[in-house]
């Protein structure tokens, strides 16, 4: 029990990587929140972990995720100061689209500044959520009114590694063509029933694909700071797959229609909606994409967010006109598709890769022995 594994957001790929980290890590111990209520999470869910995890002398690391406020947790139970303190970021606060931006949504990227402060390692899945992360540092602590801090920055930045989110790949060679079979040798291991779930990180949904032929929105400003919340009731979603969709509210038709009671600020605001589903949702790390490949499936992402870190050039698309035009080609020559051998090395995504790296991390060594 000396790694202790603390997830407030219990839930997607949360759920998937401490999951993981339990099953192959020996001494580990969990405790978690259910994947609901995300605001509340990162809100308050120190003073549950406060009074929920048990006084050991046996613990010498915790490892947690971004939505925690890590800062508190320590300040809340002094006996956990001493143990190394690692931070996991799925996605950051900092550059996450709002609809809205709000006053009250400046804590939660504070939380996190505050968090990497106190951490003693802090990892990021990619280099764009890193690099993204950082950058904005300074942009966002001008929200201040005064006595803004400076260099935080560059104080985090000597604690930050990148750690790509480890992945168990099934073995579905016998599921593919001979051409495709090859590029499966030695990425696969062992893998739950559950580790293949559906594809819920495509960036444009199926009705945004028709949407995606038209000229792409500048971002608003809406997109610059704080975090979209979960449905209070439904599925639980976690906070990279959460991006909400609204259905649009159709104007009033000029030819005798039906009249809309809808007013110009509703009709204006769901226009916003319009052009913000016409932008790649905001996925820092597409895991459910590598799955895909994996299984055969040919990528085609935007050129933008973390993709070009992953994906080569040719599987890229920069204007929706691009996408249009490469969907039209491969519906006259579906032959190229088929014999088509993707060029991206799943391997290192793995956890048969990763697992010496998270290994070495989450070592038994107290903040003090660094």
């Amino acid at each position: 029990m000396s790694i202790l594994l603390v997830e407030p957001f219990y839930g997607g790929s949360h759920k998937q990587l401490v999951d993981l980290l339990q099953e192959e890590l020996a001494d580990c111990v969990l405790h978690t929140l259910p994947a609901k209520k995300w605001h509340w999470r990162a809100r308050t869910a120190a003073v549950h972990f406060m009074q929920a995890i048990p006084a050991s002398t046996a613990y010498r690391v915790i490892f947690s995720s971004s939505v925690l406020n890590l800062a508190e947790l320590i300040a809340l139970r002094p006996d956990l100061a001493p143990l190394r303190k690692v931070l996991y970021f799925h996605e950051n606060q900092l550059v996450y689209p709002v609809r809205k931006c709000q006053e009250r949504d400046f804590q939660f990227g504070y939380n996190q500044i505050l968090s990497c402060l106190v951490a003693d390692v802090v990892l990021f899945n990619s280099s764009f959520n890193m690099e993204s992360f950082l950058s904005s540092i300074p942009t966002f602590l001008k929200l201040m009114p005064d006595h803004r801090p400076a260099g935080l920055d560059a104080l985090i930045r000597r604690k930050c590694r990148i750690y790509y989110f480890p992945l168990r790949f099934p073995d579905v060679s016998r599921l593919l063509p001979e051409h495709k079979r090859a590029r499966c040798a030695g990425v696969v291991g062992p893998v739950g029933p559950q580790e293949l779930g559906p594809p819920g990180d495509c960036p444009h949904s199926a009705e945004g694909l028709a949407q995606n032929t038209m000229p792409r929105a500048s971002p608003g400003p809406d997109s610059e700071h704080g975090a979209p919340s979960p449905q209070h009731t439904g599925v639980p979603q976690s906070p990279e797959e959460n991006y909400q969709r609204r259905e649009s509210v159709a104007p009033p038709t000029e030819g005798g229609g039906k009249q809309s009671n809808t007013s110009h600020c509703q009709v204006e605001e769901e226009c916003d909606d319009t052009a913000s589903q016409q932008r790649p949702l905001h996925i820092v790390w597409p895991h459910r994409w590598l799955e895909a490949v994996h299984c055969g499936c040919y990528p085609l992402c935007p050129k933008a967010l973390v993709y070009p870190e992953i994906f080569p050039a040719e599987y890229l698309y920069s204007t929706p006109e691009q996408l249009r035009k490469r969907l039209r080609d491969f519906c006259r020559r579906p032959d190229r598709l088929r014999r088509h051998r993707v060029k991206v090395d799943t391997g290192q995504f793995s956890w048969s890769s990763l697992r010496s790296s998270f290994i070495s991390v989450l070592s038994a060594s107290t903040s003090k022995d660094q």
